[in-house]
């Protein structure tokens, strides 16, 4: 399910609801899985193939189990989509880094698993800057705030989708974000653990452009890749460029 909510912080990318269906970028992960399955180019479309869309969206849920702890409320409030990633549902929105990063697994290493512990690790060291320490969780996903108490609370969440060694969906921080929004849900299916945010845990007003860098830092960092940032219109050129060639038969 999906939320609109707030404008886009994007790096290699431009200024849309990535994930939609219909989106340029979805469709370009659609289209280079086959394509890629045969050719595996790095001619074309190179620079499309590797991207990291930072947005700030909305809400989205992707095989439901245990949904919506206020039903009612939440249809009031939010316009949903259900998405193909993996996961269950959660809350998008204002003062929240959500990185669509769309990547060729073949090309950099065919393992579900690194690529999940790797987004965490990016996250992890770019966390680590503020001066907070957070970790795993054995059996869960994400990235992990310990409190006072003791008590694990969820920082970034983690839902991707892979297709034919391509990614697509990603991640969600936490900077800013108004964390009652996840009392009208069950977060990504877990009932006894709550959200933290980077002002939660710094006690003070972050914003959302002191993280970004960081977290695009740290994943060029993590995946060996180097980062720029791209204007909307050149980046969505890229794409198409991508996109044509990927749908050229081999």
């Amino acid at each position: 399910m999906r939320l609109r909510a707030g404008p886009a912080d994007q790096r290699l990318a431009g200024r849309e609801d990535l994930s939609h269906p219909r989106s340029r970028p979805h469709r370009l992960r659609r289209s280079l899985g086959p394509a890629e399955a045969h050719r595996g180019g790095a001619e074309g479309g190179c620079d499309g193939r590797r991207a990291l869309a930072l947005r700030a969206p909305a809400r989205d849920h992707a095989r439901p189990k245990r949904q919506a702890r206020a039903p009612a409320r939440l249809r009031a409030r939010f316009a949903a989509d259900a998405t193909d990633r993996g996961g269950d549902i959660t809350y998008h929105g204002p003062g929240q880094i959500v990185g669509y990063p769309i990547l060729n697994l073949a090309e950099i290493r065919r393992d579900v698993v690194w690529y999940v512990r790797t987004l965490e690790e990016a996250m992890i060291r770019a966390t680590a800057e503020f001066g907070i320490e957070v970790g795993r969780e054995a059996g869960k996903t994400g990235i992990w705030a310990r409190t006072a108490s003791g008590a694990a609370e969820k920082l970034a969440a983690i839902g991707v989708h892979i297709s034919r060694w391509v990614t697509s969906h990603g991640f969600a921080y936490n900077v800013s974000t108004d964390l009652r929004y996840f009392d009208l849900i069950v977060p990504c299916g877990i009932s006894d653990r709550k959200p933290a945010s980077l002002e939660k845990l710094l006690d003070r007003r972050v914003e959302r452009a002191e993280a970004a860098p960081r977290i695009v830092r740290h994943f060029g960092g993590v995946f060996s890749l180097e980062m720029r940032e791209t204007a909307r219109d050149e980046f969505f050129e890229r794409l198409e460029h991508a996109e044509a060639f990927a749908a050229v038969p081999a």
